[in-house]
């Protein structure tokens, strides 16, 4: 099941936030750039204030109760992107991902967004390989934003019903 966050949510989409990132930061980073306790109180505010936003939507998919995945996505200087999206390693290859992906992009479809952008972590290959599954091409104007790759999704039109 897939649906908005809400603030009783916040310690486990931390905790998964946090859990999914140390499975492609680590080696990379140190440990307390992305699971130590200043780098997690950061992570807190920033989900809290994404909750808050009007601009912003936090997406939760629950498998038999339980926080599998997040996705979040806002509007940045006019242009949609989507921010986060993690599922929990001991989720992984379930479809979560490609649910939680199908709801931005339906939300998006909704609201008339034509284009999105995302950042990746450049040692992150297995997020690289979903979102390119998923259609998303690099960007050419904006190849790299630091350590992340810039990556963008021409948004479909949505499907039109049957008649």
């Amino acid at each position: 099941m897939i649906r908005t966050a809400t603030p009783a949510d916040l310690d486990a989409i931390v905790h998964l936030h946090t859990e999914a990132r140390a499975t492609y930061y680590r080696g990379h980073l140190p440990e307390e750039e992305y699971a130590g306790p200043e780098e997690v109180g950061r992570s807190r505010d920033g989900w809290a204030r994404a909750m808050d936003r009007d601009d912003a939507t936090v997406l939760c998919a629950e498998r038999d109760g339980v926080l599998a995945g997040i996705a979040a996505h806002s509007v940045r200087d006019g242009v949609t992107h989507l921010t986060q999206l993690h599922v929990a390693p001991a989720h992984w290859r379930e479809g979560i991902g490609t649910g939680l992906h199908a709801a931005c992009v339906a939300a998006w479809q909704r609201d008339g967004v034509l284009e999105a952008r995302l950042e990746v972590f450049v040692h992150n290959t297995r997020a690289q390989s979903f979102y390119v599954a998923h259609g998303w091409a690099p960007d050419p104007a904006h190849p790299r934003a630091g350590t992340h790759l810039v990556l963008r999704l021409a948004v479909p039109a949505a499907p039109h019903p049957p008649r």
